[in-house]
């Protein structure tokens, strides 16, 4: 599923989920910028993780819950490279309260980053997009938000996260005509230690019915599958990339 000539584009890019996002697309060969919002040396140790492997990058700090900083980094991106192909919106705080407990400003800042963030950016790649009749818009969602799934005292996260599935679907259908696909990759819940792959196998987790703990490596081949040429018939779809939990 080779990405050569793509350039791609991984919010919350510098670590996490974000970090092993930009890693799989610098290895199918893309050509990989991150964003990040104040991590700094986070962003610079993905950085030199790109580079070791050669893959031609660059990290820019801003803040995308603003919608011209948003668009100021589409056109710095487009600037460094030519063209954006690929874009994956991953950015989305997380934080537990019960509606009773959290106030109008925890609510604003969840949907902010969840869902504004995805708007902002979408509205500002698919000019370019257009331009080259090719695109893939990859969203991060949560698992079980296609059926708008309910927990307490995550409300204000489930109701961003259900928004986004919305979000993607309506605009896969008015992006179709263009070559822009839009899908959305559901992750489970990953461990801090952000284990590998070979590291996961060898632990036994019950709440998982494939019996091992997630790791980004395995929501990053999802999104690496959604970027490819392979995925040109694939749209307005979700993944959840769960192990079989909370099916």
């Amino acid at each position: 599923m080779s990405l050569r000539n793509r350039v791609a584009l991984v919010t919350g890019g510098s670590r996490g989920i974000g970090r092993g996002i930009a890693v799989r697309l610098a290895k199918d060969d893309a050509r990989v910028a991150i964003a990040y919002r104040s991590n700094k040396a986070a962003a610079q140790q993905t950085l030199l993780q790109l580079q070791a492997s050669g893959a031609d990058c660059v990290a820019v700090e801003t803040d995308i819950t603003d919608a011209p900083r948003a668009e100021q980094l589409l056109r710095t991106v487009a600037d460094r490279f030519g063209r954006i192909d690929i874009l994956v919106n991953n950015v989305g705080d997380f934080r537990w309260g019960t509606l009773a407990e959290s106030s109008l400003e925890d609510w604003q800042s969840i949907f902010s980053s969840n869902l504004m963030t995805v708007l902002y950016m979408s509205r500002a790649a698919l000019p370019h997009m257009r331009r080259g009749r090719w695109g893939r818009i990859i969203n991060l969602g949560a698992v079980g938000a296609e059926r708008a799934f309910g927990q307490a005292k995550i409300s204000a996260y489930a109701a961003a996260k259900a928004a986004v599935v919305a979000l993607s679907r309506s605009l896969a259908l008015e992006e179709a005509k263009n070559g822009i696909t839009v899908n959305v990759v559901n992750p489970s819940s990953i461990d801090e230690k952000e284990l590998t792959r070979d590291e996961a196998r060898r632990i036994r987790d019950a709440r998982f019915p494939i019996g091992r703990p997630p790791t980004v490596e395995d929501v990053a081949a999802a999104v690496g599958f959604f970027a490819s040429d392979e995925a040109e018939y694939v749209t307005g779809q979700v993944v959840n990339v769960s192990g079989g939990w909370m099916l």
